[in-house]
């Protein structure tokens, strides 16, 4: 059962709260800390999108397009919306012969509400390359005019891409594919639904893949993992987590949001995943508990940590721009 995580405070009292359960295992399983239920069932969203661009790299696209490692982390990102974002979206696009016409994740806001403002203002309308899973449809695409598949309706659960989609995720998760429960995503393509402990373990084995995985999986998997850590920018973009933990960090921990507040990291080379489900999918609730998490388990150093501290206990304001609370981090991790 889900646990208080953090508190959300206006003066001295309690207002809110947000409940929640996280797990961080090793990368055979072993469960090393929970709070809550530490195989407590949820979809994984788009924290899977590192482990669906690995069918692109096996099939040699990297190569084939001349892909670069930006490109590429953008492939795994739920990015902001940012013009450098949109333009990366168009190179890979041009790159394999397709227009925009071609992606299917819907049309909806950046997630970076600046880049919002400015088209509002420009008098323009937001586009499906503003979509947060834009670079995730593309490598999709990437890889069916690799494979020469037909690509419509290449969002369904039947087509071959999904298919492969589903195996994969398998694999990583060290799970059957029958196992792999799955619903339909917010850009409509499958949704991976399982505990968080499998999410964990995958990323514990992302961190360090030469020890679980063929070696070629895991030269992809290291070649997905330096992508993101080298270019975090196009993980998520400006003011967001996943890009300040892998800038500050310097690319040793491995980062990455799902929707409905479910965050996943891994702590480069060192075996370890975490996995983080708030119950009410509020995103707010992520960086206190990330932080401090991190914090006391000297995943950062005290200088990370000084750098990060601002998102550990969040000030609330008002309209006036006067601090009247915070959000505090008030769990207690259980060591298994």
């Amino acid at each position: 059962m889900s646990e208080i995580l953090v508190h959300v405070t206006r003066g001295s009292h309690i207002e809110s709260c947000h409940h929640g359960d996280l797990v961080i295992v090793n990368g055979n399983g072993k469960i090393l800390y929970a709070v809550g239920d530490p195989h407590r069932f949820t979809f994984w969203r788009s924290a899977a999108k590192p482990f669906q661009a690995i069918p692109f790299l096996e099939s040699g696209g990297m190569e084939a397009f001349h892909i670069q490692p930006h490109e590429l982390a953008l492939m795994t990102s739920s990015h902001g919306g940012e013009p450098a974002h949109v333009d990366t979206v168009l190179s890979i696009l041009s790159k394999i012969g397709y227009d925009t016409t071609y992606l299917d994740c819907g049309i909806a806001a950046p997630m970076y509400s600046p880049a919002a403002d400015t088209i509002l203002r420009g008098g323009h309308t937001y586009q499906s390359t503003h979509n947060a899973c834009s670079g995730k449809h593309a490598a999709m695409l990437a890889l069916g005019k690799l494979l020469s598949f037909s690509m419509e309706n290449y969002l369904h659960v039947d087509h071959p891409i999904q298919k492969i989609m589903k195996k994969t995720i398998a694999a990583c998760c060290d799970m059957s594919p029958q196992d792999v429960v799955l619903a339909v995503d917010g850009c409509g393509v499958p949704v991976f639904g399982m505990g968080i402990d499998r999410m964990a373990l995958a990323y514990a084995r992302f961190s360090k893949p030469e020890s679980y995985f063929e070696p070629e999986r895991a030269r992809i998997l290291k070649r997905i993992q330096s992508a993101m850590t080298t270019n975090p920018f196009y993980v998520a973009g400006t003011n967001r987590l996943d890009t300040i933990l892998m800038e500050v960090t310097k690319g040793r921990l491995v980062a990455k949001l799902g929707a409905e507040a479910v965050y996943n990291i891994g702590v480069v080379d060192e075996d370890l995943g975490i996995c983080l489900k708030i119950d009410d999918g509020s995103y707010r609730a992520i960086d206190p508990v990330i932080i401090d998490v991190l914090n006391s388990l000297d995943l950062i150093t005290k200088d990370e940590f000084q750098q990060l501290r601002s998102l550990w206990k969040p000030v609330v304001k008002n309209h006036r721009g006067e601090i009247i609370g915070e959000l505090q981090p008030v769990f207690k991790l259980n060591k298994f």
